[in-house]
Parts: structure tokens; sequence; C-alpha cells
């Protein structure tokens, strides 16, 4: 009986069929998201620069406030290069830091992204690249910022503790977007798990099932890896923001997948729609028709956006009316 009803439900839509609520719906999803921006965000955004600045306070100990940027100081600690770079006048993108200090691409994006330096690197040309950087930050330190620069002091606690707030704030300036997206998904997954287990459903247990086909019925997951194969063959793996197994499932149905999608502006979300559409594909190729790929949405999603997606037969559940996921078998 329910393989019969979940094959039914993959034909019958929930929301992407019902074109003449669209328009409503996207006007109350950019309400309920402002409203959560006004309220939420600037804690968000404040409690990541009193850890930023924490942060920062300890890199410019290990650089002697910006006058002794050493190669070893780098190489133990190559997650600063980002902070160092905001600390100057003026502040230095990734690209432009490359070409002043003429250093490799591959040794900053290593820093930057991986936080190490690359390991197949000679030591001597290591040394040489990242005393070049050093260089760098040190002659181009933001002496507006950095009072004490010319001074033979280290400077009191206040003024390096104003340093710090100063080049956090830039830091969190650079990246507010990805803040505010981080604590808008904790929210969403906090939303699908309190909606879920208000109805029987429990989140899975770490080691408690080898992959997500193997969840046990009326268990959740969030950020599960569902691998897929290529068109060259090559598999690799999806990750999935919510894996839900349904209480009646039977054995070989496959668990619901859900991506939480959030959005501050219609700019970037019709950049990026092509993504859940890549997913679908990838996932019906490796697994057949059966499998389904939804989205849970909040923010600004406009019409081009939805009908993009609903015609990769891609539904989705609104966050302002998020019992909409009965409808889906739970």
């Amino acid at each position: 009986m329910y393989r019969i009803l979940t094959e039914e439900r993959l034909k019958v839509a929930v929301n992407r069929d019902k074109v003449d609520l669209w328009k409503a719906d996207v006007a109350k999803s950019v309400d309920f998201y402002n409203n959560w921006f006004m309220e939420f965000a600037p804690k968000a955004f404040r409690d990541t620069r009193i850890e930023t600045t924490k942060q920062v306070e300890q890199a410019l100990q290990w650089t002697e406030n910006l006058t002794n940027i050493r190669p070893d100081t780098l190489s133990e600690h190559p997650s600063v290069l980002p902070m160092l770079r905001m600390a100057t006048c003026p502040p230095i993108a990734r690209d432009r830091l490359i070409g002043l200090a003429g250093v490799s691409k591959n040794l900053v994006e290593n820093m930057e992204k991986q936080h190490r330096v690359p390991p197949k690197m000679k030591q001597t040309e290591l040394v040489s690249q990242l005393t070049k950087i050093g260089a760098i930050i040190e002659k181009m330190s933001d002496p507006d910022i950095f009072v004490l620069k010319g001074r033979k002091d280290t400077g009191t606690e206040d003024e390096v503790y104003r340093a710090s707030t100063i080049v956090a704030d830039r830091l969190c300036g650079a990246v507010a977007d990805p803040i505010i997206r981080n604590a808008q998904e904790q929210r969403q997954l906090a939303s699908i798990k309190k909606w879920l287990e208000k109805r029987g459903y429990r989140e899975l247990v770490q080691g408690e099932a080898e992959d997500w086909l193997s969840m046990p019925n009326g268990t959740f997951s969030f950020r599960f890896n569902v691998p897929v194969e290529q068109e060259n063959g090559r598999q690799v793996n999806i990750p999935v923001d919510a894996v839900i197994m349904r209480k009646d499932a039977e054995k070989g149905d496959y668990p619901a997948l859900f991506e939480a999608k959030s959005a501050g502006d219609f700019t970037n979300t019709n950049k990026r729609r092509k993504e859940e559409a890549v997913k679908i594909q990838q996932l019906r190729s490796t697994y057949g028709d059966k499998i389904s790929f939804d989205l849970f949405l909040c923010g600004y999603f406009d019409s081009g956006y939805l009908g993009y997606e609903a015609a990769e037969g891609i539904d989705w559940v609104w966050e302002h009316r998020i019992d909409d996921l009965e409808h889906f078998g739970f």
C-alpha cells in the first residue's frame, strides 16, 4: 500500500502546480524572511564578530601586532591570512595580494580555503613566498588602526582591542552573507526537526545506519551524503540538508530528500537555480524516477525561480506554511 501511495505522490504536486498561489506565497515568504532578519540577523552578526575579534587578537599576538610576520608563523597558522589582508590600508583582495607579493596563487588559496600551506611546495620556496607576504602586510598595515606602528612598544590593551574590533568588523563585513545564510539554515533545519518530532519522528543516532538507504523507519538526519553516478562513471557525494525515512516505508523505498533554501534577494536565487536541477538529474540518473528531491523555501524566490524548479519536477514547502510537509507522506 505504501509503495502505491508513494508512486502516486510523486505524480501529484504539492505546490509546484499551484501557479495561482505563487504570487501570494512569494510575498508571505519575503515577509517571513524579513521579519526573521530584523530580529535575529543582527545577533548572528554580533556573535560572529565577538568570536572573530578574539581570533584577531590571537593573530596579533602571533605577529607582534603586525610588526614581525615571520614565515614560520604563517606556516603554522595559515588561516590568519584573511585577517592580515583586512588589516592593511586599503584592505587587500586575495588576488591583489598575489600580484603585489609576487607569490603563488596556489599558496594563497591553500592558506585561505584549506587552512594549510601546500604540502608539496619545497621548503625553501615556501619560506621565500611567505616572507614576501609578511613584508607586504607589514608595509601596508593601516596606521590609523595600528596607532602603535612606528613605536617601539607593543601598544596598550585598549589599542590592541580597538584594532582587533575594527579588523573583525572588516572581516565580518566581507562575509556577511555567509554568516546570515548559515544562521538561517540552522533555523530552517531546527523548524523541520521540531515539526517531525511532534509527529513521532526521531533524529538518527550517529552510527545507527550504514548509509542513507539503511535508515530505520521514522527517522531523519541532516546534512547526509547521498552518492550519485556522474556521466563519466565517477561516483560523487551530494550533500543533502534533510533525509527523512517515512514511518510506513517498505523495503526498497527511498527516503525523502529536502534541500533547505533561503535567500535575502531575488537576484542570487535565479543565479543559483540550476544547482537543484543538476542534483535531481544526477539522482534520477542513479536511482530512477522513484527518487524525490524537494525544497524547503524561505525568502526571496520569485515566479521565475519557481517555474524553473517546477519544470524539473522539483516541488517545495514554504516555511511559512510548514504543515504542507504532511502532503509529502509524513
